[in-house]
């Protein structure tokens, strides 16, 4: 079922959800479902899964020598998918990036995922190479999530790449894109960041998430200015507990993103990170509350692979 689809059907109720990262090549998939098994009794009616683009590792050849070679370091988005909503029978949603695909393998990926019975995906431009200040599109791929969107919707109305195909039997994805309440780290202001929102709904976003935010005043008001200018789908607010102390430092640099200096506080206050963890807990709790009593559609939580912290979250709202 389309992710709006289960918001209608909601009826006003605020549902539950949370993305997940797959596990590093090479590792088993059951240390996935063992951190899934415990959020089920929420009933998330989807669950996304990330997908990350290529990066270098450098092998030692040697006799000082380095080999530089090109790998995804967590392969496998879609196999996840398709066995979330063979295991779970929920919706599964895979990450689609612009960085480091060309518009041939998207193509392919999406395919793929119609075939599989996957009727959602998040259209993201992905983040720069590590190695990299400034994101670059790959040869023969997309520079903006506008242009990945644009492309979904071609393949939703039977339109493939260089017009080879024009199909009948057309895929019907719902395609969710990222909002950034306090605006996206490259755009000049946070007026231009929602004209490019605009942009991406135009081309036939259906959803919008947010990345990450600390303080519900600069939600509540992204979704105001997203309104005002002509934005009309859900936008479903994108939570993470902090976890650890150095999360004060780490997420305003990593993402650019302001913390509350009551949550400062408290999280300096700490001893341990067990300490910190709690913190976000709480904190977590608190927002999440006030954001369902403001009627948000879905609260959605970024794991990062571990469920213990989410689930005492959920426990306290679902």
């Amino acid at each position: 079922m389309k992710v709006t689809d289960h918001i209608k059907h909601s009826k006003g109720k605020t549902l539950f959800s949370f993305e997940i990262i797959p596990p590093q090549k090479g590792r088993n998939i059951q240390e996935l479902y063992n951190n899934i098994d415990p959020l089920m009794e929420f009933n998330p009616p989807f669950i996304d899964v990330t997908t990350s683009r290529e990066e270098y590792v450098y092998i030692d050849k040697g006799d000082g020598l380095l080999d530089r070679k090109i790998t995804r370091m967590r392969p496998g988005t879609v196999g996840i998918c398709a066995s979330i909503q063979h295991k779970y029978n929920v919706d599964a949603i895979p990450h689609v990036l612009c960085g480091g695909f060309t518009k041939e393998e998207t193509e392919y990926v999406l395919v793929d995922c119609h075939y599989l019975g996957i009727q959602n995906v998040m259209a993201l431009r992905g983040d720069a190479m590590s190695h990299e200040k400034y994101f670059k599109a790959c040869a023969g791929g997309h520079e903006y999530a506008t242009e990945l969107v644009a492309q979904i919707q071609n393949l939703n109305t039977g339109k493939y790449l260089h017009d080879v195909i024009e199909s009948e039997h057309k895929s019907d994805f719902c395609i969710g894109v990222a909002g950034y309440p306090e605006k996206h780290m490259e755009a000049p202001s946070l007026q231009t960041d929602l004209r490019r929102l605009k942009e991406k709904v135009d081309a036939g976003a259906d959803y919008v998430v947010t990345q990450m935010f600390f303080d519900n005043n600069k939600f509540f008001e992204f979704v105001k200015a997203a309104k005002a200018i002509g934005i009309n789908v859900p936008i479903i607010p994108g939570i993470k507990p902090i976890a650890v102390k150095r999360h004060l430092q780490l997420l305003p640099q990593v993402f650019k993103i302001d913390l509350p200096e009551e949550l400062i506080v408290e999280v300096e206050k700490c001893k341990d990170n067990k300490a910190v963890r709690q913190v976000g807990i709480e904190w977590a709790i608190k927002q999440s509350r006030e954001l369902r009593e403001a009627g948000v559609p879905v609260l959605h939580y970024y794991s990062m692979g571990k469920s213990d912290n989410i689930k005492a979250i959920a426990s306290a709202l679902f």
